[in-house]
């Protein structure tokens, strides 16, 4: 009987090895000074066909260049370039580009960690540092889990226990009954915006399934969607509204791209993610009613709903406004809601952990989130752990309460003062305008950019906010991140992430100022700014 493995002229190569193995073993004159050689085999056909651009996927092959992972590469260079001695204007590159606090040296919430501590190493349990309500806390989710260790696998869809904990924070939230076996945990609120996005993607040609986004949005959401096989139907925040949703753009959008495609669903985010706005009620009635008279799904990413500070302003999950609404849209309106552990206040990004609960939908087309999911087979357990720490937190009395009210009380205040400042200053800057920030973690300042840098960016094949972060990075050390504004070719933006200690802000903006002025030609110094 043939051994397995791949075959080359009738044989298999573990046939050939052995064949080979024996006969330099036959010739040697002394066997115990035999010396295996590995033999080589010519193997040019069969990577020549691995390797070959051809065979690459086409959608993966379509998807577009990120900026920002362009930028990500060069700023890995620039460190490693300072490691090995290069002499630079800075001593390290600070990156305020996406929002990862930990990056920054912001500080971990304390009772999360600890909480995850016990349940990697459950003989921490016996630790007398360790406060009671944490080591309860820690029994209880090890007990969730089979054989009582984070090492195991769970159900695809995430811990039932989990699973009922979000229910009870959504309901507690909204006021209005969330159940268990609507709610599907995944790594990250994007894979679960990949996971929705992936049911709906259908048909070929004019027939493809099109998913209206807003412009801005999220700099990763672009190749989401794509990878998901939808085309993308980009509709216009108004920026000099504070980038308020439009709904006269979302009607033209919608009637222009049923030339070619279906729109199926709709994508917000509120709090806006770069942004900063946040959605009052009537804003939010009017996108369900738009849902609901356009029959498209509705996908609300409300992953920083812990950041609200604008004045006046406070976060209402799309939900909630659904069913305090007419009752026959509160019955037959589809929504997806997401979070994650990105949101503000515990900003474990690393951990990989987000939910989707889904909304008037129909049971049998439930059934293929948890089938789809089986792909993943489960979500980090150490991220599901945190989501549960997430949505039921220390509670008065309990041991840890106080240490945690402190510290997310921390963060609260110091993304809300970064926001008033940095907006104040960027709008000291010649040719810069930064709209209100009332939520969120970033800042979407637009720049008016002399022509000479939007000549060099055109001869480079460039838009010129990517060549000003670029250079921004070359000469300052500061990692910031171009604006990602749908057909807006003409616009430019910068995004930044305000969840840093303000005193990182404060030597980002100084670099940031420093070389803005310079590229203006000294229209003003950093001084008077």
């Amino acid at each position: 009987m043939a051994l397995g493995g791949p075959h080359i002229l009738g044989k298999s190569v573990l046939e050939s090895n052995l064949e080979e193995a024996v006969s330099v073993w036959q010739s040697s004159s002394d066997c115990n000074s035999f010396k295996w050689t590995a033999p080589t085999f010519e193997f040019n056909c069969f990577m020549e066909m691995m390797t070959s651009l051809q065979h690459v996927n086409p959608t993966v092959r379509g998807l577009r260049d990120s900026p920002q992972t362009m930028l990500q590469n060069l700023a890995e260079r620039i460190r490693k370039e300072i490691s090995l001695g290069a002499q630079k204007p800075f001593k390290k590159v600070i990156d305020v580009s996406s929002g990862d606090p930990h990056r920054v040296d912001l500080q971990h919430v304390s009772f999360l960690r600890q909480v995850l501590a016990v349940c990697i190493y459950p003989q921490l349990l016996e630790d007398k540092c360790f406060p009671l309500d944490v080591k309860i806390r820690a029994q209880k989710l090890l007990e969730a889990c089979d054989g009582a260790s984070v090492g195991s696998y769970t159900a695809s869809s995430g811990l039932r226990h989990v699973r009922q904990s979000i229910a009870e924070f959504i309901t507690k939230r909204d006021g209005v009954p969330s159940y268990a076996q609507n709610i599907f945990i995944s790594a990250g609120s994007q894979r679960a915006i990949m996971i929705a996005v992936k049911l709906l993607a259908s048909g070929e040609g004019n027939t493809r399934t099109g998913v209206l986004i807003p412009g801005p949005c999220p700099h990763m959401l672009y190749n989401v969607l794509e990878e998901a096989g939808v085309v993308l139907v980009p509709y216009q925040l108004t920026e000099e509204r504070g980038w308020a949703v439009d709904l006269d753009n979302m009607h033209q959008a919608l009637k222009a791209a049923r030339g070619y495609c279906e729109p199926r669903a709709i994508y917000i985010s509120n709090p806006g993610n770069p942004t900063g706005h946040v959605q009052d009620r009537k804003s939010i009635e009017e996108v369900i009613q738009f849902a609901a008279a356009e029959r498209v799904l509705l996908l609300a990413d409300e992953v920083y709903q812990d950041s609200v500070y604008g004045k006046d302003r406070e976060f209402i999950s799309y939900k909630k406004v659904l069913f305090e609404m007419d009752i026959e849209l509160a019955e037959t309106v589809q929504l997806i809601s997401f979070h994650s552990l990105s949101s503000t206040c515990i900003r474990e990004c690393g951990l990989r952990a987000g939910y989707m609960e889904v909304v008037n939908m129909d049971p049998e087309v439930i059934y293929y989130f948890d089938n789809t999911l089986c792909g993943d087979i489960s979500t980090p357990v150490t991220g599901q752990l945190g989501l549960d720490l997430m949505v039921n937190p220390p509670q008065s009395g309990d041991p840890s309460y106080h240490t945690y009210m402190q510290e997310t009380f921390f963060i609260l205040a110091t993304l809300s003062h970064n926001a008033q400042w940095v907006q104040e200053l960027l709008n000291k800057l010649p040719g810069v305008r930064c709209q209100p920030v009332l939520g969120g973690i970033y800042v979407f300042p637009r720049l008016h950019l002399p022509c000479g840098i939007k000549e060099q960016a055109k001869l480079l094949g460039l838009k010129a906010d990517v060549l000003y972060c670029q250079k921004l990075l070359e000469e300052e050390g500061v990692l910031a991140g171009a604006g990602e504004h749908g057909e807006m070719t003409d616009s430019f933006h910068l995004r930044l992430c305000i969840l840093v200690p303000h005193y990182t802000l404060v030597e980002v903006l100084a670099r940031l100022t420093s070389f803005h002025c310079r590229l203006m030609g000294g229209t003003v110094t950093p001084t008077e700014v």
